[in-house]
């Protein structure tokens, strides 16, 4: 844990993705995330369009907002956020990080959440640099993305970089957004995958069939 954060809640966490459909591996990171680095609270943001997304179809986003939704309403420190779903265009980590630290204000550290499989792809986001000074970055190990492969990555990164981003190991971490709707589609059963209120949301609107 960063030895800023020792002192006292007041870093604030946001955890972007597709969440097509939001499962239990999100929320045990979010969670992980922030008792780890003492966080005051998680905003989940599903993604409105996102730009490294383009090769298979993407659920409507109100669907993926409200099963989101659904999933974090037992958790007091997990909000969810519309930004992105109601932004045009494409949804960008920079513009969405610059949103929040106009809401929140210059004091506040915020920290993106992230799977490892994103992390290794960050050189390619948008305004990267820009985006490295208004935030720092929390990524979480999932199967074929382990701490040691992080851990090269992260090597070779500049400096100043490298300073901003914290790997963080989540056990248990194999359930995985592709799979659920895999096994949807073939009627396998996707109980405790999920939130039960998600698994009701997507049989009742017939998702992923």
């Amino acid at each position: 844990m960063p030895a800023s954060l020792a002192q006292g809640r007041y870093g604030y966490g946001l955890m972007g993705g597709t969440f097509d459909p939001i499962h239990y591996g999100h929320l045990v990171t979010a969670e992980e995330a922030r008792v780890e680095f003492g966080l005051k609270k998680v905003v989940f943001i599903p993604s409105g369009r996102p730009p490294h997304k383009e090769e298979r179809p993407i659920t409507p986003a109100q669907h993926r907002y409200i099963m989101t939704s659904l999933a974090v309403a037992t958790n007091p420190f997990f909000e969810v956020s519309r930004v992105e779903v109601d932004r045009p265009g494409y949804s960008y980590t920079y513009e969405t990080v610059k949103h929040f630290r106009e809401l929140i204000g210059a004091e506040a550290e915020i920290f993106f959440i992230t799977g490892a499989d994103a992390l290794l792809e960050i050189l390619t986001w948008r305004n990267i640099d820009d985006l490295m000074s208004s935030c720092q970055f929390i990524g979480a190990t999932r199967p074929g993305y382990g701490i040691q492969e992080l851990n090269g990555f992260q090597a070779g990164l500049k400096p100043e970089y490298r300073s901003r981003i914290h790997l963080l190991e989540v056990p248990a971490l194999a359930i995985s957004s592709t799979d659920i709707r895999r096994r949807v589609k073939s009627g396998r059963s996707i109980k405790y995958l999920v939130p039960e209120a998600v698994e009701r949301y997507i049989i009742s609107n017939r998702l992923y069939v």
